[in-house]
Formats: C-alpha cells, sequence, structure tokens
C-alpha cells in the first residue's frame, strides 16, 4: 500500500455496513408497488432521450471533470461485453460524482442506477433522476416482480446495471469498505458479467483537494461449476477483493481519516 497523505480530518464510524456520512437525512420515501420502471408513452421516451444524452451528459462530464478531475483507467476493458448488458459495482464515496461516474464510464451505453427510494424524494428533481436511469429499490415485497422485469429488459437491451454494494456514502475513503453480497445474486441470476470499479484519490499537482481516478477490472463470470447458492457469494468475493486491491495500490491522498470507535481506546 502506498504510504497516504492525510490533511487531518478525522471521522469515527461504528458499522462501515451501516453508518452513512452524506449529510442527507433520511426520508423513508415509499416506492409503491406498481411503480413504472419502464415508460412506453413515445413522448416520455422521447424526452428521456433528450435529458440523459443532451442535458445530463454533459452535465456529469463537466463535474466530474472540473471538480473531481477524474480520469478512467481499463476502460479498454469494457469492451469485452459491448455487445451485451452487464453489471458494474463500485465503492460510494462521493455524492454527486457516484452518479456520474457510471454514465461516463460505460458511455454510450445506457446506465440504470439501483438507488435509495429516498433518492427521488426530493422535488422538482425525481423526473430528472428517473430519466437519468435511477431504479430505486421497491418498498414492498410485491413490487419486486416489476422491478426485476425491468432490470432483465435493460440487460436484454445491452443496458449497465450500476450498484453500489457499500450503499452508504464515506466521502473520499480510500479504503473500500466491507459489503453484503445479496445484490450480487442480481448477475447470477441473469447470468451476466460483472465490472468492478474502483474510484481512488490522488493529490492534485496544484491545491490541497483530491483528484478521483477510476479503476476497471473484470469481467467477472459467475462460477457455474458452483452450487447455485454459492455463486454470488464467490462473485461478490472477486469484486471486493479486486476493488481492495486497487485502492490499497492506487489511493494515496487522503482527505478524511476514517477511524473506528472502538480503536480510539487502543
Amino acid at each position: 500500500m502506498k504510504k497516504k497523505e492525510n490533511l487531518g480530518k478525522t471521522v469515527y464510524y461504528q458499522n462501515e455496513l451501516e453508518d452513512e456520512f452524506s449529510g442527507i437525512a433520511a426520508r423513508n420515501f415509499y416506492i409503491p408497488s406498481n411503480y413504472s420502471y419502464i415508460h412506453t408513452n413515445p413522448f416520455y421516451r422521447f424526452f428521456t432521450f433528450l435529458s440523459y444524452r443532451l442535458i445530463l451528459t454533459p452535465i456529469a462530464y463537466l463535474h466530474n471533470k472540473i471538480v473531481l478531475h477524474q480520469s478512467f483507467k481499463n476502460k479498454k476493458a469494457l469492451k469485452k461485453c459491448k455487445k451485451q448488458g452487464y453489471f458494474i459495482y463500485g465503492n460510494h464515496t462521493n455524492q454527486f460524482g457516484d452518479g456520474f461516474t457510471p454514465s461516463l464510464m460505460c458511455f454510450p451505453k445506457s446506465v440504470y442506477l439501483l438507488v435509495n427510494p429516498d433518492n427521488l424524494s426530493f422535488k422538482g428533481f425525481s423526473t430528472l433522476f428517473k430519466m437519468g436511469g435511477a431504479m430505486p429499490l421497491p418498498s414492498e415485497l410485491k413490487g419486486m416482480l416489476p422491478f426485476l422485469d425491468a432490470m432483465e429488459k435493460r440487460l436484454k437491451q445491452g443496458g449497465v446495471i450500476c450498484i453500489y454494494p457499500e450503499a452508504h456514502i464515506w466521502p473520499y475513503c480510500t479504503w473500500v469498505r466491507d459489503f453484503k453480497n445479496s445484490s450480487f445474486k442480481y448477475p447470477v441470476k441473469y447470468d451476466a458479467p460483472v465490472y468492478a470499479f474502483t474510484n481512488c484519490y490522488k493529490k492534485r499537482l496544484f491545491g490541497k483537494k483530491a483528484r478521483m481516478v477510476t479503476y476497471i477490472d473484470g469481467p467477472f463470470y459467475p462460477d457455474k461449476s458452483l452450487p447455485a447458492a454459492e455463486r454470488h457469494i464467490k462473485l461478490r468475493d472477486e469484486v471486493y477483493e479486486a476493488m481492495k486491491k486497487r485502492a490499497e495500490k492506487e489511493s494515496d491522498y487522503s482527505l478524511i481519516d476514517y477511524v473506528k470507535k472502538e480503536e480510539i481506546n487502543d
């Protein structure tokens, strides 16, 4: 691991699986079971195309380039699956940048980002988020069927499903947190390839801010030699190890040091 330069700001956490540091209060927004994940109205689809390609994509590029100084490494790996749909999994370290990174990384493919329902609770922005590819997790069990049907259709269309398995935002965190394996059941279910992308932070040439470098690894595939109930576990471990190695090797500039509370007295 490279020696990390730290600016002195420290954040203390208790549980890396549950703690949230985005600064956004939970709203407990409800997604009904009849939520429309795919719209057939031609006017809605037309304006979705315009919003995604002519508004959101340029905004995403300008934000991540100017604010985060983002660059990508190993994008050529994505060409191996350019004719099919696939999943991408990344570390969750930036409130706005993480919403933009998947579409920039996989352009010109359409990307659909699995999000917490609270992301659609902001008045005036929910429609734009939907047009930008946000797919909120259903709030009740009977909403899972249309959710899964939509995911399957997007994959068949050659789209990309993006998941942040850490679930919670830890701004500028330079290490990959532990995450659950449940979301890896999706690529196993649809026998789809998987890529890992790791947002790493390095010092800019000028100033004290960090620049983001996003590394891509994969593709990884469900191991059909294993029992079906175990395939998602191995897939999760492969993605986790790839992300962990990237972060340990490439992140060398820490704006925030995350320290577990029980370690304070060690």
